[in-house]
């Protein structure tokens, strides 16, 4: 009995591993198609596109992308994925218009222009993106500088070092400018010099304040006088000069309203206003 039941347990064992080997036995093609459509299609084509377009592509080029990439804070790994973006859009939507002219019996000579312009569009669509992340990065760390500043100048003053100063703006602050501390003093763990640290910063970031800044501290560290001094004398001049654009602001905003006000707000005025005489001069006429 204890026999039969042992040979029976192991037929029972035998059997699920039977099963779960025939089961768990995936074929190459299986293992693709378990993977998301943008991994098996999409990257794999961006990335074919990539390396065909960088390959044409001066290495000025390529190098401008790297810089605007870092202004931007990398919301794309590399240039050559940029790269890979542009000529993967010109392809697609040249291709749409085309098959949309074709299909609406455009003629050829219509489809032969439209073409090469739809694909430059395409192309052009990941710059213009990339520089209106550019525009609002830049833009927030230009706010967010003459408070970051006055922190430094607390910290500093209270004894902390710079670069504890710095610790202190990166742990307080979830913007750019405190991202960029975090990198720089991660640099200099690392090994960088604070000087040549800061200098990637100022690099990355391509802000005329944040230059002036980084090359405040540099001359400071350089002739051993008072970071906090200099620290004061730059948070003063931010405040300055973010109170000076606002007042710039405040001055355009009559000469960017007039557009809105003529093609929007004037022609709705008139259409409530002269609207119901329009209609009884109407019936007036019609009537008589």
């Amino acid at each position: 009995m204890k026999l039969f039941s042992r040979k029976s347990s192991s037929d029972d064992l035998q059997d699920r591993l039977a099963e779960y080997a025939s089961d768990s036995t995936l074929t190459l093609d299986d293992v693709e198609l378990s993977q998301p459509f943008s991994e098996r299609v999409i990257i794999p084509l961006i990335k074919w596109v990539a390396e065909s377009v960088t390959r044409i592509t001066p290495e000025q080029a390529i190098e401008k992308s790297r810089v605007e990439l870092e202004q931007a804070g990398r919301p794309i790994k590399s240039p050559e994925m940029l790269f890979g973006i542009k000529g993967t859009l010109a392809i697609v939507i040249m291709g749409l218009v085309i098959f949309s002219m074709v299909a609406s019996n455009q003629r050829f000579i219509i489809i032969l222009l439209a073409a090469p312009l739809s694909a430059g569009l395409g192309f052009m669509l990941p710059t213009l993106w990339l520089g209106s992340k550019k525009r609002a990065r830049q833009t927030e760390i230009e706010k967010s500088l003459p408070d970051v500043l006055d922190l430094l100048v607390i910290c500093v003053e209270a004894g902390l070092g710079f670069e504890t100063a710095m610790l202190k703006v990166a742990e307080k602050w979830d913007n750019q400018l405190a991202k960029g501390f975090a990198r720089v003093l991660q640099e200099i763990r690392l090994g960088k010099l604070r000087t040549d640290a800061l200098r990637e910063m100022d690099n990355n970031m391509g802000v005329a304040d944040v230059k002036s800044f980084v090359a405040a501290i540099i001359q400071a560290t350089t002739f051993g006088v008072s970071i906090a001094n200099v620290l004061r004398i730059q948070s003063e001049n931010m405040r300055d000069k973010r109170r000076q654009r606002a007042e710039q602001a405040a001055a355009q905003a009559p000469i960017k309203m007039i557009f809105p006000m003529v093609f929007i707000t004037f022609p709705a005025i008139f259409i409530v206003l002269l609207g119901p005489a329009y209609l009884q001069v109407a019936d007036s006429v019609l009537g008589g």
